[in-house]
């Protein structure tokens, strides 16, 4: 006996466009509609509703509205979940001037916009940074129907805490309560989130404290905006406890937090804690990133281990990370704090065949190796290079040029610098005003180092015992032994001690 074809009926159809919407299908949707046309089996709003959702989550928000439009024109009516879904695929495109458009027009559809509308149009509005509307949105909620849910409280908090405005979210965690709502994780995880934007790493703990006691317990994110919140706020200590907790709590902390608690470590000068954790990485089954990298090199580099810093850089291929300005200007501070100035040279001279473009960070930190090397010719090469390589040299730059030309008996040069300082508007510091001085009297210049030794003081800067002894030098220079016993004298009142060079 011949089986009898069966035809889908809608109910099939409808089952198969709910498929769709998980897969992000969404050309499979509109095509499934169509094949309902041409089949005289007509579509129906939920259909139409899942087919709107399906384009929403491919970020087809485009193609949604349309849909919703073409409803009316297949004698259907949008519903409340219509126009909703066609609201949250406007946040996939930012588009939300038409998701607000949609969400006014509802009434003149007579449709009232349920609490997952306007939670759509939060939504969207706070991914396209317009966080007061999201927050008007929510203030609307509450002479409406609709009444706003922690949903809505959580979207207008991570609204506002991505705009900048993080009291403002703290603010809104708050009428959370006041609301008789309960937060969830995802309310926590924003507040905390907002308090380490603000800076406040005291606000970001006593927000992760509080959710034993609100029942939830706290997850990745929560540990990793609180142990940023450490980070910024210098609070090394804090960060590890809370990685260790993290631990213990039986939580996979990921890169962002291995880099965070790293990062605390390297700003406190904690290079062993910074390498403990480094090194954890491989157990965690997580690679290390230019980030991570960076920040156990500074470490190092802060506690002037530079074997440590260049062997972490010379690492960073075998790790599959590449080594950009920030891991090579790091690696050449630490150079330049233990005086190996050849090897920061050959640092900086590796960076174009990295293809990397030295930065200004890199140019001082090479140019102070070499005046503490004693290389003022390379430092005088470095510095000509500088504005070709489209770069200004900063008082820093000057700094150490000024002073590798003094140390290395070059004084019109460093002379002719000091000048150039001036013409560049930059206001030199105690340290330059010191080299120059001193490199006035060894130029025989001693009336103009007594001219800067007094314009010092004009500078709102405080000389220190080497400002005197340069000076009380030029006074030797010129014979002015008058004004040498005045300097002599006027230290003990500015709580300086003379030492063998003042005193001879």
């Amino acid at each position: 006996m011949p089986t009898a074809a069966l035809s889908p009926d809608l109910i099939s159809y409808n089952a198969t466009l709910s498929g769709f919407v998980q897969s992000s299908h969404w050309q499979l949707s509109l095509q499934l509609l169509d094949e309902m046309q041409e089949s005289e089996l007509a579509p129906d709003a939920v259909s139409c509703n899942t087919a709107i959702s399906s384009c929403g989550r491919a970020g087809e928000w485009s193609a949604a509205v349309e849909l919703l439009a073409a409803m009316p024109r297949w004698n259907l009516c949008p519903d409340t979940i219509s126009y909703s879904a066609a609201i949250s695929s406007c946040e996939k495109g930012g588009w939300w001037e038409r998701a607000l458009h949609l969400l006014d027009s509802m009434p003149e559809a007579g449709l009232i916009p349920s609490t997952v509308s306007y939670n759509a149009a939060i939504a969207c509005c706070g991914k396209a940074s317009e966080w007061h509307l999201s927050l008007e949105l929510l203030h609307v909620m509450t002479h409406r129907e609709a009444r706003a849910d922690v949903i809505s409280y959580n979207t207008a908090i991570s609204s506002c805490q991505k705009g900048g405005h993080w009291q403002l979210a703290v603010k809104l965690f708050h009428e959370i309560f006041d609301a008789k709502l309960l937060p969830n994780v995802i309310s926590c995880n924003a507040a905390i989130s907002a308090a380490e934007k603000g800076g406040s790493w005291q606000l970001a703990m006593q927000l992760l404290d509080s959710m034993p006691q609100q029942k939830l317990t706290p997850d990745v994110i929560s540990y990793s905006a609180a142990i940023s919140s450490c980070e910024k706020g210098g609070q090394w200590q804090l960060a590890i406890k809370l990685f260790a907790s993290l631990l213990n709590a039986g939580l996979a902390p990921d890169s962002i937090i291995y880099n965070a608690t790293i990062s605390s470590c390297e700003k406190s000068g904690q290079w062993q804690q910074a390498l403990a954790i480094f090194s954890a990485m491989p157990q965690a089954k997580l690679a290390p990133d230019a980030i991570t990298c960076n920040a156990t090199i500074s470490a190092c580099e802060k506690a002037g281990h530079w074997q440590l810093s260049t062997h972490l850089l010379a690492l960073m291929p075998d790790l599959e990370v590449y080594p950009d300005v920030i891991s090579y200007s790091a690696a050449i501070s630490s150079c330049e704090k233990r005086g190996k100035w050849q090897l920061a040279l050959q640092l900086f001279s590796d960076m174009p065949r990295a293809e990397l473009t030295p930065n200004i960070v890199s140019y001082d930190a090479t140019l102070s190796a070499c005046e503490k090397g004693g290389a003022w010719e390379m430092a005088l090469g470095l510095f000509a290079q500088m504005p070709l390589a489209g770069m200004s040299p900063d008082i820093i730059s000057y700094s150490a040029t000024i002073s590798s030309c003094e140390k290395g008996g070059q004084w019109h040069v460093a002379l002719q610098l000091f000048d150039d300082m001036h013409k560049a508007q930059l206001a030199p510091n105690l340290f330059i005003y010191n080299a120059a001085i001193s490199s006035c009297e060894k130029a025989g210049e001693w009336q103009l180092g007594l001219q800067l030794f007094a314009s010092i003081q004009s500078s709102k800067l405080i000389p220190d015992v080497v400002s005197y002894n340069a000076a009380l030098s030029s006074c030797e220079r010129g014979a002015e032994w008058q004004l040498a016993l005045q300097l002599f004298d006027a230290m003990p009142k500015v709580r300086l001690v003379a030492n063998l060079i003042g005193y001879n």
